[in-house]
């Protein structure tokens, strides 16, 4: 997508907005990216804007309100308030802005399609037997043409008929300017990380972002019909590092900024292999571990490292450690632990006679003396219990 502009120096670079990141597929989709459903999209400024702006208000059944919705030019949204009474909001073209469409149908209107992220799944068929909760027109961006580029996320997207119909069981409302607002089904979430998208990124709060842009705190349930509280201090303008859930898939929001200060995959193979080269050990096996390349991701060998995801420790793979059978948890970090201190005050620490045995100690053997020969690695890799007496 190129503006008129770039089109006549070819060497200029195209606008970036940003990207969208799926969450949970690690760069591609489990059968590849295809078309518009793809693990990631880029939104660039398109040749041509193709914005729209909430314009004229109608009342049904007005010929006015009919010919709103029966025309597949005029962008509208119905709000249905009654089987009786319907209010349609007319939306006009805007020169300053570009629209890029979200959701789960594979109709034109929709930029990038979206299915449900299953943890584990391997291929498309895996995703395709669960019902999907993500809606077929879930949600839209508009950017601004202009710098800085501004990017602002509305609930909901326009179909194929350039409408979008709030159901009478959709939340909606009359705002105070006397407009119309709503949410749709299952709801668009967003969450703003505090401090940007740096290594001091604190998680935000959760907000529900309404069909006009609105901030809303998180209903009771997911699909109520009651409205949280409306967030006035807050806005839908997306940051860098901003979450979308859509209730079935996470988006991860990158801005043209903060993409240019990120690692390339040059980058990245270049630390791998600097780490690789210095033969990093398992602290519990001692054996070298080596990163795999992307080309290799998926082979899994001896020497592949495996991370404790609770608390980021790395290690070669282990059979034992699995504390499944005991408490029904995962497996358990061989250095998280709970520390062990044996011997150094001999009225608080008690071993067991079965301890001793198999450390090899005579009977005689006395606390003080186990001290200075007891290794604490060993009784963690033994998954030998201490009793501590107060």
């Amino acid at each position: 997508m190129f503006s008129p502009d770039q089109e006549n120096h070819p060497s200029k670079a195209p606008v970036k907005y940003g990207e969208l990141i799926v969450l949970g597929y690690n760069g591609s989709l489990p059968n590849g990216d295809r078309g518009r459903r793809k693990s990631r999209f880029a939104l660039f400024k398109r040749p041509k804007a193709n914005g729209v702006k909430p314009s004229t208000v109608h009342i049904a059944c007005t010929p006015q309100a009919a010919k709103a919705i029966s025309n597949k030019d005029q962008h509208s949204i119905s709000y249905t308030l009654s089987r009786a009474q319907t209010v349609v909001v007319e939306y006009t073209h805007d020169s300053n802005t570009d629209m890029f469409q979200i959701g789960r149908s594979t109709e034109s209107p929709i930029d990038f399609v979206v299915t449900d992220t299953v943890p584990g799944s391997q291929s498309n068929s895996d995703t395709q037997s669960v019902q999907s909760t993500i809606s077929r027109f879930a949600c839209r961006i508009i950017c601004e043409r202009n710098p800085p580029f501004t990017a602002r996320i509305y609930a909901a997207g326009f179909d194929s008929s350039k409408n979008i119909f709030l159901g009478e069981k959709a939340a909606k409302w009359k705002t105070s300017d006397g407009q119309m607002d709503g949410l749709t089904t299952n709801g668009v979430l967003v969450m703003h990380p505090r401090n940007g998208f740096t290594e001091d990124s604190k998680p935000g709060i959760w907000r529900e972002i309404s069909v006009c842009g609105n901030v809303f705190s998180l209903r009771e349930t997911r699909s109520a019909q009651q409205r949280g509280k409306m967030v006035e201090i807050e806005t839908n303008q997306l940051q860098d590092g901003s979450l979308i859930d859509l209730c079935g898939a996470t988006l991860l929001w990158r801005t043209a900024e903060g993409l240019s200060h990120t690692p390339t995959v040059k980058h990245l193979e270049a630390l791998r292999q600097e780490i690789n080269a210095a033969r990093p050990q398992c602290p519990v096996g001692f054996n070298t571990l080596a990163f795999p390349s992307m080309k290799r991701k998926d082979v899994v060998d001896e020497k592949q490292p495996w991370v404790y995801l609770n608390c980021g420790h790395v290690h070669g793979y282990h059979n034992w450690g699995n504390k499944e059978e005991r408490d029904g948890k995962d497996r358990e970090c061989p250095m998280c632990r709970p520390a062990l201190t044996v011997g150094l005050n001999p009225k608080r620490t008690v071993a067991t006679v079965r301890l001793k045995e198999m450390l090899g100690w005579q009977m005689s053997t006395s606390d003080s003396q186990m001290e200075g020969h007891t290794c604490m690695m060993c009784l963690v890799v033994m998954g030998i219990q201490i009793e501590s007496r107060s």
